[in-house]
């Protein structure tokens, strides 16, 4: 049987006559808005948060690197079509003292460990892989989630991802943690920035948390870009509509419009437990944002996800025809 890949889409080349898109999150939600961006972008980069502390990225913390989880799927979103390199940095390990682990992850640390520092080993992982953007860690040293929650400290971002409660503070430890110079150069060059979908604090917000980067993005002349949420997710967003998730983004890193919102409007299963993010313009306009409505739901996902080819045409439009 022929393995899986995690690169959904048919090979595509990036169109050298269109924009230069800045793509800004992790996790499952980037990897989506990046495959999106490919139906249209002449340049993609991908500015990934470094806060995962769970599974494979979690244990290989020791070593000292930014968890390479997020920037892995990042480069497999990005990755045109299948070869042997991304069926290895896609398979995940089933048994003995590497149960779990994914063998990219593996591979970007040990790249890590050859080459000295983390951002070289991603360069050198985007040209094995032949990927068609780049993928750049918003900082250069991994970061801890810290929040108050209900009035409870919580650290690290799984036990955030997985409390249930209004966040009512969040920050990054370090600090000081500083944006990498790479991604502040993406920022400025960029045509249009896409923020989300993902999980809007371990994700979305995490990222844009290291210094100078939501500063870097309220200053620059792209398009701003918010992909909303389908549903809530278990724990960190429970019972949040949209214009909670916008009210958390000026809140904790101080990200408004002028800018676009894409909401979902059609059908769509929400599975039990969870409610539909919904917005209101008005509520939107509240902190500079416009609303744009649409079907960007994947019908054939097993749950409520972005379809990329949906998401990518929106986005397209809106390139296009916003200043």
């Amino acid at each position: 049987m022929k393995p899986q890949t995690e690169t959904a889409l048919a090979p595509l080349l990036l169109d050298p006559e269109g924009p230069v898109v800045v793509a800004v999150g992790g996790g499952h939600g980037q990897a989506a808005a990046l495959e999106a961006i490919q139906v249209y972008a002449g340049d993609i980069s991908a500015l990934v948060s470094v806060a995962d502390d769970g599974g494979s990225s979690g244990r290989l913390g020791p070593l000292g690197i930014p968890p390479p989880g997020d920037v892995r799927r990042c480069l497999l979103a990005l990755t045109p079509e299948p070869s042997l390199w991304s069926e290895l940095f896609s398979h995940r390990f089933r048994g003995a003292d590497v149960a779990d682990h994914s063998l990219g992850n593996l591979i970007l640390a040990g790249l890590s460990d050859i080459f000295g520092d983390f951002e070289t080993a991603v360069q050198t992982a985007e040209r094995m892989l032949g990927t068609v953007g780049s993928v750049i860690p918003v900082s250069d040293q991994p970061i801890r989630l810290e929040a108050t929650i209900d009035g409870r400290q919580v650290v690290g971002q799984r036990m955030i991802s997985d409390t249930v409660g209004h966040v009512s503070e969040l920050h990054i430890e370090p600090r000081d943690a500083a944006v990498t110079q790479r991604a502040l150069a993406a920022v400025a060059m960029a045509d249009q920035i896409v923020i989300g979908p993902g999980s809007l604090y371990t994700s979305t917000i995490s990222a844009l948390m290291v210094n100078m980067l939501a500063q870097a993005i309220m200053q620059a002349p792209a398009q701003r870009v918010f992909v909303l949420n389908l549903v809530t997710q278990d724990g960190e967003t429970l019972r949040m509509n949209g214009a909670d998730h916008l009210d958390a983004l000026a809140k904790h890193v101080g990200v408004t419009g002028p800018g676009i919102v894409i909401a979902h409007r059609g059908l769509l299963e929400v599975p039990e437990g969870h409610d539909a993010v919904l917005i209101d313009t008005e509520d939107a306009a509240r902190h500079g944002w416009r609303v744009v409505f649409a079907d960007v739901v994947d019908e054939q996902a097993d749950w409520p996800e972005h379809d990329p080819l949906k998401l990518g045409m929106v986005l397209e439009k809106l390139a296009i025809t916003e200043d």
